[in-house]
């Protein structure tokens, strides 16, 4: 039976560079893939991006009304027709944006339709609260992976600090795509408690 992963990190833990790994991995040994992200990340457009500089557009994006499941088969069926090749896997970057109905139609994609799910993305959001997507990949996923990353001294990074101009915030909207005046650092829980004093 085909499985859903789970790999998840804090901010900077090489998510999307493990996912391009994975795809070059398939497609190496003749297998083919599907890439797909959902659409609220307008980071790269429709690509995937890595810090380490090497991209690669999605086959598809998906909107929060949209069926996750729907949009394989179509994009599946279409690739399959024109080249007679089998789909091996599905792979999901940013997969904290998808619904929960999503997320429950990635676990069918694997059970039911046969094909392996390989979702990755982040656990919480900066104010260390659960994005949607991540608490049910967390509660409904077959395998569970941490990725991980370090902290500016040292310690395993757990939390992702915001910053706007410059300054930690932890106040606003749960998504704030990165821009000219946000940006995320990945912190230990010691250095996060330090910025923040406690959490609420």
């Amino acid at each position: 039976m085909s499985k859903l992963y789970f790999r998840f990190g804090a901010m900077n833990s090489g998510k999307s560079t493990a996912l391009l790994q994975a795809a070059f991995n398939y497609e190496e040994r003749g297998q083919y893939v599907l890439l797909a992200k959902p659409a609220i990340d307008s980071k790269g457009d429709r690509k995937i991006v890595s810090r380490l500089g090497v991209t690669r557009e999605v086959d598809f994006l998906v909107q929060p009304s949209e069926s996750l499941r729907d949009l394989f088969h179509e994009h599946r069926i279409e690739f399959e027709e024109k080249t007679s090749q089998p789909i091996a896997c599905l792979l999901i970057d940013e997969a904290q944006f998808l619904t929960e109905q999503q997320v429950n139609e990635a676990l069918e994609i694997a059970v039911r339709d046969g094909v392996p799910v390989l979702a990755y993305g982040i656990r919480t959001d900066f104010q260390t609260k659960s994005f949607p997507g991540s608490r049910r990949l967390l509660e409904i996923a077959h395998s569970l992976e941490e990725l991980k990353t370090i902290c500016r001294c040292g310690r395993k990074a757990m939390f992702n600090g915001r910053l706007v101009n410059g300054q930690f915030t932890f106040a606003g909207e749960q998504v704030a795509i990165d821009g000219d005046k946000v940006t995320y650092e990945s912190l230990c829980p010691k250095c996060f408690l330090d910025k923040v004093g406690r959490l609420s």
